[in-house]
């Protein structure tokens, strides 16, 4: 399936893009409350909520593609801590423990970190 291979760059972008809006609704929902869900008015100072901070501040920065490398890689070793917090203590299985979500944001996010953002991003711009 060669067909999409020339847009690989732009394909990129478009990863790291839609990676970001999740994280950055993530952190939003953690910190200011919006969108309503469970994580809603979760203390700053505990875990969750320092994720949250992470989430809102390094998702923004992946969103617009400035300092993408650095901002995939914090977000993935957070996605990292939350799986073993949070989910690997109920079991060895992500599928079985709920951490499928974390594992593949862990992941996707740290491809970010070595592939780069794409063209479509403030680092590309600024020819990093």
């Amino acid at each position: 399936m060669t067909f999409l291979a020339p847009f690989r760059p732009q394909l990129l972008s478009v990863l790291r893009i839609m990676t970001a809006l999740l994280m950055l609704q993530h952190g939003l929902t953690k910190v200011v409350n919006w969108p309503t869900s469970d994580f809603n008015g979760v203390p700053l100072t505990t875990p969750p909520g320092f994720a949250g901070i992470l989430e809102l501040v390094f998702g923004a920065l992946l969103l617009i593609g400035l300092f993408s490398r650095l901002a995939a890689f914090i977000l993935s070793g957070t996605m990292a801590v939350a799986y073993f917090l949070a989910h690997a203590p109920q079991g060895f299985f992500p599928m079985l423990n709920g951490g499928e979500l974390a594992v593949l944001y862990c992941f996707t996010l740290l491809y970010l970190a070595a592939a780069g953002p794409g063209p479509w991003s403030v680092d590309a711009a600024r020819g990093r």
